[in-house]
């Protein structure tokens, strides 16, 4: 199902349940500046609704959940009318807020994934690391200072924000590129299938933490 763009609200309903293995989360987030709430599934088909009057943002989160084979619902409202700012990196952090619950105590997990993905010229590479240290290592330089009306330096943010949501480790590299659409949309695609890899069960060791030193 496509992802759907809307400025109404939409209703979120969590379908976590004891029931079901599948791995899901809804996490509510209330500042002065934002208020953003998430249901995802880990162990989704790709399906994505939006309530985000970020329309370039809600785009490059649709490639995430498709490659990502996640699950979606998103509805964020911000201070736009001072600038996107806070609501694109509240949206990292609750994204990845939601992603850490789904995930649990990461017993079974493969717990490392990484991706390179071309789109014509441009070439980009996603590491991601589930370690318990938040950090987001960044290596992209933007052709352009804008995409449409978005800031290019937005996307930092966004990415600083869900690695430290989701305390995980994140390693992002443009390679190499010329247009800023391409660009972005490498980096967002190569971030959904790295997801996807790091946070699929790992049939060798379904009931092992992947670490030595026995915490995550």
């Amino acid at each position: 199902m496509a992802a759907r763009y809307q400025k109404d609200a939409i209703s979120i309903v969590s379908d976590r349940k004891l029931n079901t293995p599948k791995r899901t989360a809804t996490i509510k987030r209330e500042t002065n500046e934002t208020r953003i709430e998430i249901s995802l599934c880990l162990d989704g088909s790709g399906k994505s609704r939006f309530s985000l009057e970020v329309p370039f943002l809600a785009h490059m989160l649709e490639q995430v959940t498709h490659h990502g084979f996640i699950d979606m619902d998103l509805r964020a409202v911000g201070d736009l009318h001072v600038d996107a700012h806070h609501t694109v990196e509240d949206v990292g952090i609750v994204f990845g807020q939601a992603v850490a619950e789904a995930l649990g105590d990461k017993v079974g997990i493969a717990r490392y994934g990484h991706a390179y993905v071309p789109l014509d010229e441009s070439l980009s590479r996603v590491v991601i690391d589930f370690s318990g240290r938040p950090g987001c290592f960044w290596q992209v330089e933007f052709p352009c200072e804008r995409i449409g009306s978005f800031d290019t330096e937005l996307f930092q943010e966004f990415f600083r924000g869900f690695a430290n949501g989701a305390a995980a480790t994140l390693h992002v590299d443009n390679l190499r590129g010329q247009n800023g659409h391409h660009v972005a949309e490498t980096i967002f695609k190569a971030f959904g299938r790295a997801l996807g890899m790091a946070s699929a069960p790992d049939a060798r060791g379904l009931e092992m933490l992947p670490s030595t030193k026995g915490l995550l």
